[in-house]
């Protein structure tokens, strides 16, 4: 089979030198669950010291393995590729939030990338694939989070594709059933998969962000270059109502914002073998009939075209536009800790 493992991981995982497992446990087939008073259960648990933490739910690295016949729909703890992929993610990805928050990051059984296709082209999204073992075990690392972890802190709850659905599925769900915890949301980081108006619609507690600075809201956008626009070429993590805000303007609207606004790209230098701040041209524009972000950056290595059209840039979400969030991170705090004061 064509080698459809996500670039951006495997540069992280293997070109870094990340590899194995630092002590997830042994799971026979999909079944056994996490016990997440492990510390070999989370691959982040960090020490204490910030005021604010971060709940990073990592996307679909049991990918190129699910395809294996006999392969489990969900992946064990111990899948080497789903370790190997939550390493580099970590780099690429979740690293964004470490400078500002305590970092959590918990191993789940997530759905594998066939199952998660199944169940998309059925039912029009992967609600079904996540609903069952990855939900259960993400509620219970919240439970655990929130009982012996968080201690009364302000938090950020952030994901990224079949993470970014997940964490979406969490503030429907979980959070509507614990609006105590809910009111601590500095905001909720859905990247990478869409949030829709009828999310909104039927769940009102949600607030899509409007701007730069406002706090209990979700972010959110997906990527593509101009020839998936054009082309309105099927895309795994786009449905139709998808809202997507600029994260070099923090606009809805289709205000342009050009590449001058962007504070750094983070991205492979495959010479120094190493992930640097550069730029890349990565301008960015809301497409409205779309729901996404049309990019014009320079880089030609886009996401697989069997699942994201011929120019997504799913795996970029966050990279493109790094030290942007970043940034956002840090004032979304500090306008919350204004507000809370």
């Amino acid at each position: 089979m064509k080698k459809i493992v996500p670039a951006l991981a495997v540069f992280a995982a293997v070109v870094l030198g990340l590899s194995g497992c630092a002590g997830a446990p042994a799971a026979a087939g999909a079944g056994r669950a996490p016990d997440y008073s492990r510390r070999d259960c989370w691959y982040k648990f960090p020490e204490i010291t910030k005021d604010v933490d971060t709940f990073y739910v990592y996307s679909t690295a049991y990918f190129e393995s699910s395809f294996k016949k006999g392969a489990p729909d969900h992946a064990p703890l111990d899948d080497p590729e789903m370790i190997s992929g939550v390493q580099g993610e970590y780099v690429t990805n979740a690293g964004v939030y470490e400078s500002a928050t305590n970092v959590f990051v918990p191993y789940y059984r997530q759905a594998g990338m066939r199952y998660a296709g199944e169940i998309r082209r059925k039912t029009g999204n992967i609600d079904a694939a996540i609903s069952g073992i990855p939900y259960d075990d993400v509620r219970a690392a919240l439970d655990y989070y929130f009982e012996n972890c968080n201690k009364g802190r302000p938090f950020i709850i952030a994901g990224h594709s079949q993470g970014a659905s997940m964490v979406k599925y969490v503030l429907k769900h979980y959070f509507k059933a614990h609006p105590e915890y809910y009111r601590r949301m500095v905001a909720a980081y859905v990247i990478g998969f869409s949030v829709t108006k009828d999310d909104l619609e039927k769940y009102p507690h949600l607030k899509f962000a409007a701007g730069e600075t406002d706090t209990g809201v979700i972010v959110s956008w997906n990527t593509e270059g101009p020839r998936n626009v054009k082309e309105n070429a099927p895309n795994a993590v786009v449905l139709p109502g998808a809202i997507s805000i600029t994260p070099l303007n923090w606009k809805r609207d289709e205000t342009y914002a050009p590449a001058s606004r962007n504070l750094g790209s983070f991205m492979p230098n495959m010479k120094a073998r190493r992930y640097e701040i550069t730029d890349i041209g990565a301008d960015a524009q809301v497409v409205l009939s779309r729901g996404v972000i049309v990019t014009n950056a320079r880089w030609d290595h886009p996401a697989a075209a069997e699942f994201f059209g011929p120019q997504s840039f799913h795996e970029d979400d966050y990279t493109f536009y790094y030290n942007n969030i970043k940034d956002n991170v840090a004032k979304r705090i500090a306008a919350y800790r204004s507000r809370t004061k």
